[in-house]
Formats: C-alpha cells, structure tokens, sequence
C-alpha cells in the first residue's frame, strides 16, 4: 500500500513515543496550564517540532492556527528569515457548557511538508 504525501491532509504522529527526525521538527508542542477556569485568561505557548526547524526563505513554518473545543481562535503568520516558529497567546474558555474537559488543537504549515497538528486536553474547573 501507498502511502499518503505529506499535503494529502493534517500529518500527526504514527508513534508518538517514537518520533521521526521528521515529527520532531514539525509536530507543535503546546505549553499551557493542565486546568483553567471558566472566563480567566490563560497563556498558551506553542513553539513548533522538538528540534529546532528552519526559517528560510526556502524552507520555513508559513503559519500557526490555535483553537479550542470546536473555536478558532488565533492564527499567526509568520515570515521567513525574520521570525522563529514560537508564539505565545493569551486565551479565555468561557463558562458556557457543561463540559470538564476541552480540547486545544494547534494546526501549523510547513512550505515544503505540509500540515501538521497537536492537541492537549485541558481540565475546566467549575466552583
């Protein structure tokens, strides 16, 4: 069997204890706090691959999208040569919803490797 190209859809990891050299420069890592409450600001810091990826005119991350839950809510481009692939975003889950847990997904793109994403659960805590 064939397998997909890498901008046949969103590339996430086949192993995830196992990375390639590949998945480790492109796969988002997230930083962000394991609960937040309802309609309290929360910082998210997102850097892009383990190993440090390239930012070249040739070969570089084009953008960043943040979302949580089923929200988009931010995305950042980036320009070659005079950026690095790290973002820090200040975000509010507000209090609507009975759910205890939500989702933030982070999608980036590579210009010669396509679409990759990672997500993180976080707690909502509820008084």
């Amino acid at each position: 069997m064939e397998e997909k190209g890498l901008f046949c859809g969103i590339n996430r990891p086949k192993d995830a204890s196992n990375l390639s050299d590949m998945e480790k420069k492109h796969i988002p890592v997230i930083h962000a706090p394991e609960e937040v409450r309802p309609g309290e600001p929360f910082k998210v810091t997102i850097s892009v691959g383990e190993m440090p990826h390239v930012m070249d005119e040739a070969h570089h991350i084009q953008w960043l999208e943040v979302g949580f839950g089923e929200n988009f809510h931010a995305r950042i481009d980036l320009t070659p040569v005079f950026t690095r692939p790290e973002v820090t975003v200040t975000l509010v889950r507000q209090g609507k919803g009975s759910r205890e847990t939500g989702t933030l997904r982070v999608v980036e793109r590579c210009n010669m490797h396509g679409l990759w994403e990672a997500a993180r659960d976080i707690r909502i805590i509820r008084d």
